[in-house]
């Protein structure tokens, strides 16, 4: 078997004769990895998964998925894959047990194969309380994690998951990454698009950067870091309330940002522990009570803004 479980080359698509959607895009994914894509909205990420997936036939370019030709041999592709899209593919009015069994029978096992299997999914996805009851009723967590259980009745050899946590609350996107953790060890590759990138940072072996339907970077989540350049000063006050006052003494300094989640502000520190002295020197003289002043590595977040605006500069 290929070490490969996707080898995409030149993959293009236009739609009705305007600007390209996909230009000419290129990547591979090793067998049983998890792989990153990402972009904002409108970079092509769902246009490469549909095309991959078989829903749409690319322009130009061609595609190996599982071994298989998207163009030439799309019913191997589509056995040999599993996907859950942005929107849940569920009918709301049967119960989660049917659900899957529906789909178990549609990817062609026979009843009492579809009933053992969605057992062994209702148990392995922890739906045991909720199995029963129709899906209209589940929270928008179990809907995705039942979404994400009939993509693997029959299970594939590469699963497409597009945007498979957008929407949720933070415990139940954990339990997705954890989820998605699992199939990993099963040997199953993914090819996740996410527009949360700590999520890609925390499940991705690889991560391929996608803008304006071109790959612009591609590597592992340090390997894109270390691609900024230049380190970070973070300041966390010990009162959320102080963040106005320690960046308006930072004023002046490159690369200013306001986290509210972490409650810190951070700045570029190009000349290292130097930076991090005229940083110390300035918040000192504001006497307000810090929790933390560090050099840190950049984010997976500012990696991306970098090379995003790298390239949006590169283009005007």
């Amino acid at each position: 078997m290929s070490s490969l479980a996707v080898e995409v080359n030149g993959l293009a698509k236009t739609f009705g004769g305007g600007a390209p959607a996909l230009g000419g895009v290129s990547f591979s994914v090793p067998t049983g990895t998890v792989c990153g894509l990402l972009g904002h909205n409108g970079a092509g990420k769902t246009t490469t998964i549909n095309i991959l997936s078989t829903l749409i036939r690319p322009t130009s370019g061609h595609a190996l998925v599982a071994g298989y030709d998207i163009v030439r041999q799309p019913g191997r592709v589509r056995a040999s894959v599993g996907l859950a899209g942005q929107s849940i593919a569920m009918d709301l009015l049967l119960t989660g047990r049917e659900n899957l069994v529906l789909f178990g029978r549609l990817r062609g096992l026979h009843r009492q194969q579809a009933k053992a299997r969605a057992d062994e999914l209702i148990e392995q996805f922890d739906l045991a309380d909720a199995a029963d009851r129709r899906v209209m009723t589940y929270s928008g967590g179990m809907q995705r994690r039942v979404d994400l259980a009939s993509a693997l009745m029959v299970l594939p050899k590469v699963l497409f998951l597009d945007e498979p946590t957008v929407g949720l609350d933070p415990r139940s996107r954990r339990d997705v990454w954890a989820l998605i953790g699992s199939l990993r060890l099963q040997g199953i590759t993914v090819l996740l698009t996410t527009q949360y990138l700590e999520e890609a940072d925390v499940l991705s072996d690889s991560i391929v950067v996608i803008d304006h339907g071109q790959v612009i970077a591609s590597g592992t989540a340090e390997d894109l870091k270390r691609r900024v350049g230049t380190s970070y000063c973070q300041v966390t006050p010990a009162n959320p309330t102080d963040l106005p006052q320690v960046a308006a003494a930072l004023a002046g300094l490159d690369g200013i940002d306001i986290d509210t989640d972490t409650g810190s502000v951070s700045v570029f520190a190009p000349d290292g522990v130097a930076t991090l002295g005229e940083v110390f020197r300035r918040v000192d003289a504001l006497g307000v009570e810090l929790v933390d002043i560090s050099l840190r590595k950049p984010s997976l977040d500012e990696a991306f803004l970098h090379l995003t605006e790298q390239r949006t500069v590169a283009r005007s």
